[in-house]
């Protein structure tokens, strides 16, 4: 006996009664969907807080034991009573205090930037208590900025200070590209003006070296010498004592020991020069260099940066000198575009095979009688083609909802896209099925829709509800790796639920418009055995369904067998939050022994780089030395600023090339360099 449909609204019957408001509806999300997708922000990661803060401070003539009893000891226990503190380590030098402050996994994002407010309040009210001549501490929190294009400004024949000059002028037109929030430069030699003073001069004169000191901080402090109140006017009074020129300053007088006057130049030598030695240099392909790191604004859109940097690029080196070169040496925008249109394709591959599978379960019939073989089978493509159009439909809405949440595209979004994929199909399958088998035993097409959504829109909705809170867990993760995954669950949820909403209300409108009745197979007013279900395949799985029924606590155990194994199996993978990267760069890590000069770096640096470029296949070479490269993606694990250390970014050709390398790399260090020791990593 047939089943009727129950009582009560029916979201299928609806659609069909009122056709012009569904094809309205249908077109309309879909050109939403279409503009929403090109309006979607891309970028390699999706958005993500960093929980860390390095706090540094110096004390120079210090000792590593002085500097951790009497300033990283203070510092680490105020640290200890900042809220959501959690990990706090510590590097104590000498003259150099560092600390790497790290809080909860579960604060939110948005109370981070008040966590590391209340750090600077809470140091800068105990900064009293540190010894007189600790300068300091320093905060650095930004370590969430990501320069995903980075420039070496190479000017040969031209003085450090000229190219820093060339430097803060690209700076300053680059911060004028739209989506720009933060342009560094690295890489640049300061001028300072040192003052040499000869001890035995000193001696001979009788003049102490600390009156030397007071005397010039006098001579150059800037202080208020009152106001002059004028009938209309307030002018502001200073004494003219401040050094214009170095002359000036050499020619500032010292009073002796017997009150004698002495020049300051006859103590020693007063010049300007650049800070020896510099703090971190940059070299590219040999050639040392200034960096220029940009930093995107957030919720821009890393390829249109990198075309709207592409296009100024022209017009700022037409600015600069003959034989100033400004050289792009990191191309995130490349990057993510060949990630997102390399997921696309996934995508594309992903719906042609779904789409495919949905035509041959759909539509393939066997013939009735005896045929040859090429002539046994019938595909109807119009129960396919229902699933075909809903698939970008359903997708289509997914992107105009990613538009309104601010979920961009990243590797995690079109993941969980393709994740999704596999399962939206899933409510139009049975929508489609449900209505063929109805039409099949007579009912007319809306009568075939509107039962299709009584006897399967709960069940559905229940199914794909489950399905959604599987991925729960990610959505309710209060940690870093909730945070960073969080569109898994948002991306998954949003395009399962809205498929429930295709399938019945556009599937049973578009099944009415393209399915074609079969023919009616009079009977006993039971449902004809579809031809599908008669073949030794189903005759099989039939059978051990029957005994799975009739031995269900054989059944339970198996099942509970196989979720021990699948645990215990699970076990046994290998967990990585951030998998090796898929870019081409290959990351050389060298550390000389605790204590080493930055120029021993150097050198060996030089020598390093020079052998990395005789390497065939390498593209180009950049070093930074006294420190590591600055965050180009956002899982690269940085390296922090010491005398002893450098990083180099190695650019192979190709994937191809840069495996070869990675291998190889580490053996060559360490026979030809066995003095550093090196890590190579992608």
């Amino acid at each position: 006996m047939r089943t009727e449909p129950k009582a009560g609204f029916n979201l299928s019957k609806w659609a069909l009664d009122h056709p012009a408001l569904t094809r309205y509806l249908m077109v309309v999300l879909m050109l939403l969907g279409v503009f929403a997708f090109f309006n979607l922000g891309q970028d390699e990661d999706p958005p993500f807080t960093f929980r860390v803060m390095v706090v540094r401070a110096y004390w120079p003539g210090a000792t590593a034991q002085q500097v951790a009893e009497q300033v990283t000891d203070k510092l680490e226990r105020t640290l200890q009573e900042v809220p959501y503190a959690d990990k706090i380590r510590s590097y104590s030098k000498p003259g150099e205090s560092q600390i790497i402050f790290q809080i909860k996994d579960y604060s939110k994002p948005a109370e981070v930037a008040n966590v590391w407010y209340t750090v600077r309040k809470k140091i800068g009210d105990m900064r009293g208590s540190l010894p007189s001549g600790v300068v300091g501490p320093f905060f650095v929190d930004d370590f969430g900025d990501v320069y995903g294009v980075i420039y070496a400004l190479q000017a040969e024949g031209f003085t450090p200070a000229e190219v820093k000059k060339f430097a803060d002028d690209v700076r300053q037109k680059i911060l004028r590209v739209q989506d720009v929030a933060k342009v560094e430069l690295f890489g640049v030699q300061d001028e300072k003006v040192f003052v040499e003073i000869s001890q035995k001069k000193l001696a001979a004169m009788g003049i102490d070296m600390g009156a030397v000191i007071a005397q010039l901080s006098q001579q150059n402090a800037v202080e208020s010498a009152g106001t002059l109140n004028l009938p209309k006017d307030a002018i502001q009074l200073r004494v003219n004592g401040q050094f214009n020129s170095l002359e000036a300053l050499r020619q500032m007088p010292i009073r002796g020991a017997s009150g004698q006057q002495i020049k300051l130049s006859d103590l020693g030598t007063v010049k300007q020069d650049y800070i020896d030695p510099p703090s971190v240099k940059v070299r590219h392909n040999g050639e040392q260099v200034i960096g220029l790191g940009v930093s995107m604004a957030k919720g821009g859109d890393i390829i249109q940066l990198g075309k709207a940097l592409k296009a100024s690029a022209p017009g700022i080196e037409a600015t600069l000198p003959a034989g100033v070169k400004l050289i792009q040496v990191q191309d995130q925008p490349k990057a993510v575009s060949k990630s997102v249109n390399e997921f696309l394709q996934t995508l594309v591959e992903a719906v042609a095979i779904v789409l495919a599978v949905s035509f041959l379960s759909l539509g393939l019939h066997k013939r009735p009688g005896v045929h040859p073989l090429w002539r046994r089978w019938t595909l109807d493509m119009r129960p396919g083609l229902v699933v075909g159009i809903t698939i970008p439909l359903v997708l289509a809405v997914t992107f105009l909802a990613m538009d309104y949440f601010n979920i961009g595209l990243h590797k995690i979004s079109l993941g969980s896209l393709i994740i999704a994929l596999g399962l939206l199909v899933d409510d139009a399958i049975i929508a489609v099925e449900m209505m063929v088998r109805k039409m099949e035993e007579g009912y007319d097409k809306v009568r075939s829709a509107t039962f299709a959504y009584e006897l399967t829109a709960m069940p559905m909705l229940t199914g794909t509800l489950i399905t959604a809170a599987g991925f729960l867990p990610i959505g309710l993760a209060k940690s870093m790796t909730g945070e960073y995954t969080f569109a898994i669950f948002a991306v998954t949820v949003i395009a399962l639920l809205i498929s429930w909403v295709a399938s019945v209300y556009f599937v049973p409108y578009l099944g009415t418009l393209l399915l074609k009745a079969p023919p009616h197979v009079a009977g006993s007013g039971e449902a004809v055995v579809h031809e599908m279900f008669d073949t030794p395949f189903y005759k099989k799985f039939r059978t051990a369904v029957t005994w799975c029924v009739f031995n269900k606590w054989k059944t339970i155990a198996i099942t509970l067998a196989l979720f021990v194994l699948g645990i215990v199996g699970m076990g046994k993978v290998q967990q990585q939050f951030f998998p090796d990267s898929s870019r081409p760069e290959i990351m050389v890590d060298i550390w000389l022994p605790e204590g080493s000069s930055f120029a021993a770096s150097d050198e060996v640096a030089k020598r390093i780089e020079k052998r990395l470029l005789a390497e065939e296949g390498v593209t180009s070479v950049s070093t930074w030395v006294g420190s590591g490269v600055p965050r180009f993606y956002l899982p690269l694990d940085q390296v922090f600023p010491q005398s002893n250390v450098s990083q180099l970014i190695v650019l192979p050709q190709d994937l191809k090339v840069r495996e070869s390398l990675r291998i190889k790399l580490p053996a060559l260090l360490a026979t030809e360099f066995p003095e550093v020791r090196g890590r190579v990593k992608l």
